[in-house]
Parts: structure tokens; C-alpha cells; sequence
């Protein structure tokens, strides 16, 4: 969440920042404001009817120890008493509204971030590779028909619309892809791998901002009180919620594999042929906690870490930095990676990459020690390396020829077994 010194000190700063999110945020911020001065005012009003309290208190004990009459003296301290429950409860409603307020308002967009509306204002930053020279090339659903790949009748009949089988080659190409992208990362990235809970709790879901904003996409069990897992930024960030670090812990840098639940609550309309968007996918997790000072230069190497899949696997991509009223909630700045689906005719995300500032560590708790001796919030960063389904379509649409066999990228061989699907 944001930093109430810096909405307190820097208000105007803020409500602009936030208004180039074009979510109506900013008119947040004068709530936020009034309820802090109530809090704080009420607090320092508490503090001296607390003193005025105890030396009056003593003065009944004086007069008790001098057999004189305390009772007038009594009923001014039951006052007191009473204005000081007061105060807290008008405190304590301050706090949890403000509170509230903190936890629904996102993240100030970086200073360079670019400005715009939507996503007509994302520029593209470069692009890798080109555009197969394919003429009417097959959609990945025709090509997954044709070899028994993927089967989405199976899906609907166990789970309902939004879930795919993937059966033989499909299965097996699934697995092979998912075994890559974690040796890339772990291996040559640097990143350590985890295997984490795909269903956690509420806290962990709050402390990467998935809630309370976005509590309609997802998977809530238990009366909601533990969710399934909307990606693995979730369980593996919070690997280190409530932690104390010292600074030679940092950089800190894993990597995971987990499926992703999502109801995609109000996606109607956009499109949901095939495997693009899908109610469980698969994902390869990258999360970096770093010092603040590094935190921008860690966004750039992560990013290249998720490009350098892509660039094994030989496909063709594109990276565009999303701009203030299309970077996600709980970001500061961030970059998608967007492959090309030459059965689609289109550009598919297929990772974002975001710096999140202290945003996330500040609801976490996640801090280290710095060279001062001073309890620091740390930063925290995380991007796909990279999601399977539109990884997947891309590899089927770009590797395809004009039979429909489907050339594997060298770099996974030795993990599918064979140089051809």
C-alpha cells in the first residue's frame, strides 16, 4: 500500500499520479487525509487525558490516605475515563477506514511511466526476431485437433467452459515446455526454484494486492478465507511475509511452477477461442526481492531473464512498457512481452514483467536491515517466465509448415524427446 508520510507530506503529488491511472482513484486521497487527522488529533487528545488522568488519580489516593472525601474527585477521573473511550473508539473507526482506503488504492505510477488512457498509449520498446514467412497459417486449435493435443470437450465435461485436457504429444509438449523454462531460470538465471501451496491464505492474497480489489476473479474456499492461487507471484512472494532481512540477503530470486486459477470475472467479450484464456493455466513464476536502490535495474534484468526463453525457443516477440491507465494495480511501472500468434494475425501477452516499489512489502511486512541499522522496506519484483497456453500457441502458429507438422525449437529437444510434433 502506499506510504501515509508520503500521501500526508506530498498530497498534491500524489492525486496527480494517481490521476493518470484515469480510475478515479485520486478522489480517494482527501478521505485518506481526514481520516489520518482524526486518528492523529485523537491520539494526541488521548495522550493528555491519559496524563490528566494518572495525576488526578493520585490526588484520590492522597485524600483517601487523609481520611477526606474522594468521590468528587472520582467522578472527574470516570469522565475522563469515559472521553478517553471515546476518543478511541472515534480513533479506531478513523483507523480501520483509512486502513481500508489504503488497501483499494493502487500503487503511483513510476515517474517516466508513459502517459495515457489505455492501451493505445503502451509504446513498444523493441522487438526480437521476425515474423515467420507463413502464408495462411493454421490456427492452433486446427492444429491441436488434428494431432489430439487438446481436448476441450474432456475439459467441459470434468471442470465446465474455460478448461482444455491436454492428452499424448500434448501432455507430454506441456511437460517438456514447463522442464525448459525452470532450467533456464534456475539453472542459468540464477533464480532458486520452489515448489509452493497452489491454495493459500487470505493475508497472502492482501499482501500482494490480489485483494480486496479483485476478489471476483478468483477462487475462494473456506468461506473465502483461503483462495486458489491466481498466479505464483502469490505463494512465492510471500514466502518472506513478516520477515526481518539483513541487506546481505539481497537480491533475493526465485522461480516456480504452479497452476493459475482465475474466474476472469467481467472478461466477456474478449477473446476466449482456444487456449488464451482459460480458467487454470500454467505459469512459471519469476519474484526478485531487491534494495530500493536497485529496483529499476532488477526490472530490466528480469525482463531479459523472460525474453531469453522466448529468444531460445527462437519465437518472434515484442516488449511494450504499459502506460499509467493500463499498468496493473498493484505496479509502479511495468513491461509486457507480447509473442506473435501468426494463426491469430495478432501480438499475445505472454508475460508482464512490474516493479512494485514497497507497495507489496509494505502489506507484507517484508523489510531488511540496512547499513544504519534502520528497518527498510524492501522492493519486490516478479514477471512470467513464461505462461504455457499462449507460449504454446505461439510455438504451434510459428513452428508450423505448410503440411501442419510442427518443427520443435532445438533448445527443447533433449525435453520433448523428438525434433518434430
Amino acid at each position: 500500500m502506499l506510504d501515509i508520510k508520503v500521501i500526508r507530506e506530498n498530497p498534491e503529488l500524489v492525486k496527480e499520479r494517481l490521476a493518470n491511472r484515469h480510475d478515479g482513484s485520486a478522489d480517494l486521497i482527501d478521505e485518506v487525509l481526514a481520516c489520518d487527522e482524526i486518528r492523529r488529533k485523537n491520539e494526541t487528545a488521548k495522550q493528555a487525558l491519559q496524563s490528566e488522568r494518572k495525576s488526578t488519580s493520585k490526588e484520590i489516593g492522597k485524600l483517601r490516605a487523609n481520611g477526606e472525601d474522594s468521590s468528587g474527585i472520582e467522578t472527574e477521573v470516570k469522565k475522563i475515563g469515559e472521553q478517553i473511550k471515546a476518543l478511541d473508539d472515534e480513533g479506531s473507526k478513523a483507523a480501520k477506514r483509512q486502513e481500508q482506503l489504503l488497501l483499494t488504492i493502487p500503487n503511483l505510477p513510476y515517474e517516466d511511466c508513459p502517459v495515457g488512457a489505455d492501451e493505445e498509449s503502451n509504446p513498444i520498446i523493441r522487438s526480437w526476431g521476425e515474423k515467420p514467412p507463413l502464408i495462411n497459417a493454421k490456427d492452433h486449435l486446427d492444429l491441436a485437433e488434428a494431432k489430439g493435443l487438446i481436448s476441450f470437450d474432456d475439459g467441459a465435461r470434468l471442470s465446465g467452459s474455460g478448461f482444455a485436457v491436454y492428452r499424448g504429444k500434448g501432455a507430454r509438449l506441456q511437460r517438456a515446455l514447463i522442464q525448459f523454462l525452470l532450467d533456464l531460470q534456475s539453472r542459468e538465471n540464477g533464480y532458486e526454484e520452489v515448489n509452493v501451496p497452489h491454495v493459500v491464505n487470505r493475508e497472502c492474497m492482501i499482501g500482494t494486492s490480489q485483494l480486496p480489489k479483485f476478489e471476483d476473479d478468483m477462487y475462494g474456499i473456506e468461506n473465502n478465507d483461503m483462495f486458489l492461487i491466481p498466479t505464483g507471484e502469490v505463494p512465492i512472494t510471500n514466502l518472506y511475509r513478516d520477515t526481518l532481512l539483513s541487506e546481505d540477503d539481497l537480491p533475493i530470486k526465485m522461480t516456480g511452477q504452479t497452476p493459475c486459477f482465475r474466474r476472469e470475472a467481467g472478461s466477456a467479450g474478449r477473446d476466449n477461442r482456444g487456449i488464451i484464456r482459460m480458467h487454470q493455466f500454467d505459469k512459471v513464476e519469476l519474484v526478485q526481492m531487491v534494495h530500493p536502490d536497485t529496483s529499476m535495474d532488477a526490472l530490466e534484468e528480469l525482463t531479459g531473464h523472460a525474453e531469453s526463453a522466448l529468444q531460445k525457443l527462437g519465437l518472434h516477440y515484442q516488449v511494450i512498457e504499459l502506460c499509467t491507465g493500463d499498468v496493473g494495480f498493484g505496479s509502479q511501472k511495468t513491461y509486457d512481452i507480447e509473442v506473435w500468434a501468426p494463426g491469430q494475425g495478432k501480438y499475445l501477452e505472454v508475460s508482464s514483467c512490474s516493479s512494485f516499489g514497497d507497495y507489496q512489502a509494505r502489506r507484507m511486512k517484508l523489510r531488511f536491515k540496512d547499513a544504519e541499522g534502520k528497518n527498510t522496506f524492501c522492493h519486490t519484483l516478479n514477471g512470467s517466465g513464461t505462461a504455457l497456453p499462449r507460449l504454446l500457441v505461439a510455438l504451434l502458429e510459428q513452428c508450423q509448415d505448410t503440411e501442419g507438422n510442427i518443427a520443435i525449437p532445438e533448445a527443447l529437444q533433449p525435453y520433448y524427446g523428438e525434433p518434430t510434433l
